[in-house]
C-alpha cells in the first residue's frame, strides 16, 4: 500500500508541476498519508497559494451574502409595491373615484 501511495503521489506531483509550467497555473497540492505525513508540492510559496485561496472563499461569501440581501430587497419591493397599489385604489375610492369596480360588499365597507 505505502508502495502505491509513493508512486501515485509522485505522479500527482508531477501532474500538477507540469499544470503549472504548460498552463503558467499557480498550484498548491496537499497530500497526508495513512500515517499522517505531510507532503506538498506549490509552484510558488505555499503560504501565498493558500492565502489566494481564502481570500477568493471570504469573496464568494460576500457574493452569496450579497446576492441574498438582493433578493430580500426585491421581495421587499414587491410587496412594497403591491402595498402601495391597494392604498392608492383606497384613497380614490374614498375620494368617490373609481366606484363602478367596486362590488356592493365593498360600497358598504366603504
Amino acid at each position: 500500500r505505502q508502495v502505491t501511495f509513493s508512486k501515485r503521489r509522485r505522479g500527482l506531483f508531477k501532474k500538477a508541476q507540469e499544470l503549472s509550467t504548460l498552463c503558467d497555473a499557480e498550484i498548491g497540492l496537499i497530500v497526508f498519508s495513512s500515517t499522517s505525513k505531510l507532503s506538498e508540492y506549490s509552484s510558488s510559496r505555499m503560504s501565498q497559494v493558500i492565502q489566494r485561496h481564502m481570500m477568493h472563499a471570504d469573496n464568494l461569501d460576500k457574493v452569496d451574502q450579497s446576492s441574498l440581501v438582493l433578493q430580500n430587497q426585491d421581495t421587499t419591493c414587491v410587496v412594497l409595491s403591491k402595498e402601495l397599489d391597494k392604498k392608492t385604489q383606497d384613497v380614490s375610492h374614498l375620494r368617490g373615484e373609481q366606484l363602478e369596480e367596486m362590488n356592493l360588499d365593498e360600497l358598504i365597507k366603504l
